[in-house]
């Protein structure tokens, strides 16, 4: 694991380092904001991961959000991995699509070629990363999971599959249920082929459907974002966790977008849900 950059920020640490991934095959690189009373609290100091959306990396989350400030005032760290593999041996989008590809990896583990050699972002996530932050920060403890639109599906999705894992889940805008919107379909499609069974796996409506442990869960959604009737459709989602009494909250924000403007406007929110979970 190596350094790549490292900044100080509200009394805390924002560090950059970069790996060699196992699962991915390829250098990977992720953000990890370190509060400032790591050094003398003497419990273990949860970590919230971040996982972003289509076209992002390690970066935006943490330049764009506004999450840095409370993070520390609550002593949260915040771990951000990139969004898929990179590298000029990994496969992109054959039509340089923004929407597949790099910077696109859905945190699923791919399947078909030319993308299951290095697209196995699920692995790498919960195999490689985790396991990572343990080896070498013994004192920080990864425990909740957030994102924003792909990476909300995957906060949802792992989330759900990992609840002896993260006591908490919340997402800004995700992609509820991606087997039903071009998004998911685009994406399934390469990456795990056409047969529709092993899609289930990584769609949050499907997996709610069958979960036996509740975790609590916060959506925001923005009321004016552009992709939410296409893309995102919450209202799915808010069916089926009626229909198995989950606990689901879900909030719609009037005159709100995509961007990391509804973001940083609603974080704080989000850290003090996830740290409340953490309490009890």
């Amino acid at each position: 694991m190596q350094l790549v950059s490292a900044n100080r920020v509200h009394e805390g640490e924002h560090r950059q380092y970069s790996h060699e991934s196992n699962s991915n095959q390829c250098t990977m690189r992720f953000a990890l904001f370190l509060p400032p009373s790591l050094s003398t609290r003497k419990a273990k100091t949860p970590v919230l991961l971040w996982l972003s959306g289509l076209t992002c990396s390690d970066e935006n989350f943490m330049q764009k959000s506004g999450a840095l400030a409370l993070a520390a005032e609550l002593g949260w760290a915040i771990l951000a991995p990139d969004t898929s593999p990179r590298g000029e041996h990994v496969p992109d989008d054959p039509d340089n699509a923004w929407d597949f590809g790099k910077g696109a990896g859905f945190y699923l583990n791919a399947t078909q070629a030319p993308w299951s050699q290095n697209y196995q972002m699920y692995d790498y996530l919960i195999k490689d990363l985790i396991a990572l932050i343990k080896a070498h920060f013994n004192k920080l403890d990864v425990c909740a999971i957030s994102g924003h639109s792909m990476g909300g599906h995957g906060a949802l999705t792992i989330g759900l599959k990992h609840p002896d894992l993260f006591k908490s889940i919340s997402a800004f805008s995700p992609i509820v249920n991606p087997i039903n919107v071009p998004w998911g379909v685009k994406a399934f499609s390469n990456y795990l082929g056409a047969d529709r069974c092993s899609w289930l796996q990584y769609d949050a409506c499907e997996l709610l459907k069958n979960v036996t442990h509740h975790v609590p869960i916060l959506i925001d959604q923005g009321a004016d974002d552009s992709f939410l009737t296409e893309q995102l459709k919450p209202e799915n989602l808010v069916k089926v966790a009626l229909q198995k009494d989950y606990a689901l909250r879900v909030d719609m924000h009037p005159g709100y977008d995509h961007s990391y403007y509804f973001v940083s406007s609603f974080i704080n929110k989000h850290l003090l849900f996830h740290d409340q979970h953490q309490q009890t």
